[in-house]
């Protein structure tokens, strides 16, 4: 039999950003606990800021009833001399019965003990309760409380509990709380709690008590609602995601208002106006004609006929807001970038200051400069030595999360080189998956710079990241390098770098470091298929732009349909001549060539071999023409003939080939 089950867990409003962290698992996490009684059925999960309900339309009133069969030790080690030994009497212990209501079976490996019984399943409502409080402890959000006097916490106060199974209510308790058929109102509606019979009278009851429980229907009524002040006022709101999903999650009956602040605030960078607005008081900014404006949205979680209050009592929250940021703003225009205090902000322990750091980063981009040929070698130190600079400054003091970006503003208020603020901007980027570039070329060597810096110096301060551990992104740094150099195509020889700059750090550890750079290009190219990279790799190449590069190239072949004939051409080329040094220079005498395949082989190979190739893609084509000339070479010549100069010949002559291919990938690593 089936009947509807409703669970509500009511709490005190829940803080959006741990639960939403964990919202993701919540379903699983009830899933796992249904299945584990053998009661997995579909349900919804729905939320609001002081609630969290499942909803089955089809719940099994009872387990299904089971049978157990149990196979116990072989019947000549059970009884000895008839009577039953220690396996026998365990065995029946195990069971729940005497030796004698046993059974034997032969399972074609002689007879062992064996018992079978039918298990009636155990009613629903038995088993809810401690499914419901398995649940709750199952939750993770990062912080937890307690209050009264109980020994145990959550994110919130627990308020109530409701488990209705079709119109019986179920027994249960949650940290003291009874399940009860009450839930809550809108706090605007009433504080008392309301009484329902059922599933279909709680859900009426919610919808008349001013909660829209379902989350999918608030979001859609704040996106219509902001829809309609878009077209009215004839402006664009910012649909901020990660906002709307915490304004989501903190309503349970939005309605979206247009407010306003003054425009004098509008001497504000607009990054600064949407931090003020969005991390304090979760605002939306809004535009027109591409510019921000002194308007904002606010969803207001209120019922009520009049929100000119609402509106007025947001404006006047936001004001000073602004009017800290204004003058932090201000101060820090008048006082400049200076980066002397740098010299007393420790960049971590073992490595100096900020200022440290500043240091070494310019090193390596001057060095980076130098190997790319790039001049303005002066600009270049001097952004470098700004970089951190605004770190010093009170709106990044309040605003961390604007470091760099200030230093933009204020090195182009002192009209600095549009290179050396445009840099400043661009520093950590990318910053993420999704993340832009820098533009150009100077602000990818600052970014370059300040990415290796953090990596050598935090590999020579045993900072390393071990499994999910990466306190400073370094794997994040490290993968940013490689994308920059294939994005602005830049020849940046990863080992050149290390060996000329990495003096600067004290027990730097070079081999790990190079180690992570690898691993970063597997995780990058996760889609490739990985002995691709890792023949690559092989190849000897350290330019991080040619190792993608070659890489891109190789993989669609390797992918073909065509290859796995291809493969076997070319593992007969390195199992050939692999008792020889291919990082010698290999002679091939022609005067000693005796077949005609050895001849044509040759040739063909010397016509390859000396063209100019534009892309690998081309190089690798031409190279795996010669299979026609390989296959005949293998057919008809005997490489291991008894003359050791014509047998060293030829295997030159097969080792060229495979040279040639070694400065593309180590074809013997490929495994497909």
């Amino acid at each position: 039999m089936i009947k509807p089950l409703l669970i509500e867990i009511a709490v005190e409003e829940l803080p959006a950003i741990p639960f939403l962290k964990e919202l993701p698992n919540i379903e699983k996490k009830w899933a796992d606990i249904l299945e584990a009684n053998n009661l997995l059925c579909e349900f919804n999960f729905y939320y609001t800021p002081r609630r969290l309900v499942f909803w089955h339309r089809e719940f099994k009133v009872a387990q299904d009833d089971k049978t157990v069969e149990l196979f116990g030790a072989p019947v000549k080690i059970a009884f000895k001399d008839g009577k039953p030994t220690g396996a026998a009497l365990g065995f029946a212990k195990k069971c729940g019965v005497r030796v004698d209501e046993l059974e034997k079976i032969d399972q074609g490996r002689g007879e062992v003990l064996y018992y079978k019984s039918e298990v009636k399943g155990s009613d629903s409502k038995d088993l809810l309760n401690d499914m419901v409080n398995e649940f709750i402890s199952k939750l993770n959000f990062g912080k937890s409380m307690r209050w009264g006097a109980r020994d145990d916490n959550f994110i919130r106060p627990i308020r109530g509990l409701s488990i209705v199974l079709g119109e019986d209510l179920v027994d249960g308790e949650l940290y003291g709380m009874k399940s009860t058929k009450t839930s809550f109102a809108h706090r605007m509606v009433s504080y008392e709690p309301f009484s329902f019979d059922f599933a279909g009278d709680y859900f009426c009851k919610l919808d008349k008590n001013g909660v829209i429980l379902y989350q999918d229907e608030r979001r859609k009524i704040i996106l219509e609602q902001m829809a309609q002040i878009q077209k009215d006022a004839d402006i664009t709101i910012e649909i901020d995601e990660e906002l709307l999903d915490e304004i989501v999650a903190i309503t349970e009956y939005p309605t979206a208002l247009l407010g306003q602040f003054d425009e004098e605030f509008l001497e504000l960078p607009q990054e600064v106006i949407i931090g003020s607005m969005k991390e304090h008081q979760r605002y939306f900014a809004v535009y027109e004609d591409d510019k921000i404006t002194n308007k904002f949205i606010v969803v207001s979680n209120s019922k009520t006929d009049d929100f000119s209050e609402i509106i007025a009592g947001n404006e006047k929250v936001l004001r000073p807001r602004l009017a800290d940021g204004m003058f932090f703003y201000r101060n820090d225009l008048k006082n400049g970038l200076n980066n002397e205090g740098l010299k007393n902000i420790t960049f971590v322990n073992g490595l100096g200051s900020m200022y440290d750091k500043c240091e070494r980063e310019t090193k390596i981009a001057l060095y980076i400069a130098k190997t790319l040929d790039i001049d303005k070698m002066e600009l270049l130190e001097k952004a470098v030595m700004l970089s951190k600079a605004d770190l010093l400054t009170d709106m990044v003091y309040e605003f961390t999360d604007l470091q760099g970006l200030m230093g933009y503003y204020y090195a182009k208020s002192a009209k600095e080189d549009k290179l050396l603020y445009t840099a400043l901007k661009e520093q950590y980027l990318p910053d993420g998956e999704e993340s832009d570039m820098p533009s150009n070329t100077f602000s990818c060597i600052v970014a370059i710079s300040n990415k290796l810096d953090s990596l050598m110096g935090l590999f020579s301060v045993d900072m390393i990241p071990t499994g999910s551990r990466d306190p400073f992104a370094l794997r994040r740094a490290a993968a940013g390098i490689m994308k920059i150099c294939y994005e602005h195509k830049l020849h940046l020889d990863l080992h050149s770098i290390i060996d000329n700059c990495g003096q600067m750090y004290n027990n730097l550890k070079k081999e790990q470091l190079l180690e992570f750079f690898d691993d970063r290009l597997y995780q990058l190219y996760k889609d490739v298929n990985p002995s691709v990279v890792k023949a690559v790799l092989k190849s000897g190449e350290t330019d991080i732009l040619r190792l993608s590069q070659k890489i891109q190239a190789l993989d669609p072949i390797v992918n073909s349909d065509d290859f796995k004939e291809l493969s076997t051409t070319f593992k007969r080329v390195a199992n050939i001549i692999k008792d020889i040094n291919t990082n010698d220079e290999l002679e091939v005498k022609v005067e000693l060539f005796e077949e005609d395949a050895e001849k044509e082989l040759f040739a063909k190979f010397e016509e390859v071999n000396q063209k100019t190739y534009t892309i690998y893609d081309e190089k690798l084509d031409a190279l795996f023409s010669l299979k026609p000339q390989l296959d005949k070479f293998f057919d008809e010549v005997f490489v291991n003939c008894e003359d050791e100069s014509i047998k060293i010949n030829r295997k030159n002559t097969i080792g060229k080939v495979y040279q040639a291919f070694k400065t593309i990938a180590d074809i013997k690593e490929i495994t497909i």
